[in-house]
């Protein structure tokens, strides 16, 4: 039997049993795996400690012939532990993984990895706003799934003015020129940080980054409910 050995991020983890656990992972290579951890909820297993949430895994498993393979070991890398220190951080955590579980094929780019894994240390970071965190994951998996907004014309094809005001076409995937539109030049400047990878930290120092982070929080919100699967 094939055995594979790879980096995983737990994704979820269901009960199976009396001492089983059905694991979902995300790797870099490998996309989304299922696997079966044997006796993983006895006392003495020597699985647990590889598969904690929040935490990036070592692990090897022997590849079934069905969608559902066998883990074999598993050692811990790097556990975000201060994530669970807050229940508003940990929270969050858990959505954002769903989302992302939710919003990926089976077999997703390694970026939807990476992405998992800054989300991580974003969250540990407790002087970055959370709404910040938040709406800098959306971007990205906006960003990468190939729907980044466009930051540099209307939809005219006009450049976009640092005197105007806009609204935003999902039509168009752009900006409109409006007398009256509520985004400006500071939020289009916000944007293309966002979507370039900036990360969230970096977007927390901009001046009135906050306000514009609230203000842009229901455009992304539609923008990733109209492009993406949920």
């Amino acid at each position: 039997m094939k055995q594979l050995v790879t980096e995983a991020i737990i994704l979820s983890r269901t009960d199976y049993g009396e001492a089983d656990r059905i694991i979902s992972l995300l790797t870099p290579q490998q996309g989304k795996v299922r696997l079966i951890a044997k006796g993983v909820r006895r006392s003495k297993s020597k699985l647990a400690g590889g598969i904690e949430l929040f935490s990036v895994s070592h692990i090897t498993y022997i590849q079934g012939r069905g969608n559902l393979s066998t883990l074999i070991s598993s050692r811990l890398l790097h556990h975000y532990g201060d994530i669970v220190k807050d229940i508003q951080r940990t929270m969050l955590g858990y959505e954002l993984i769903k989302r992302l579980d939710k919003s990926t094929e089976d077999e997703p780019e390694e970026d939807y990895y990476e992405l998992l894994k800054a989300t991580f240390a974003a969250l540990e970071d407790p002087t970055i706003d959370l709404q910040l965190v938040r709406l800098w994951f959306m971007m990205q998996l906006l960003r990468i799934s190939g729907h980044t907004p466009n930051l540099q014309t209307d939809i005219a094809g006009v450049t976009l003015l640092p005197a105007a005001h806009y609204t935003f076409s999902f039509d168009d995937v752009a900006f409109a020129a409006t007398g009256n539109g509520p985004f400006t030049a500071n939020h289009i400047k916000f944007m293309r940080l966002g979507f370039a990878g900036y990360p969230p930290k970096a977007l927390g120092n901009v001046q009135g980054g906050m306000q514009l982070a609230g203000e842009l929080m229901p455009l992304v919100q539609t923008m990733l409910q109209t492009y993406i699967r949920s």
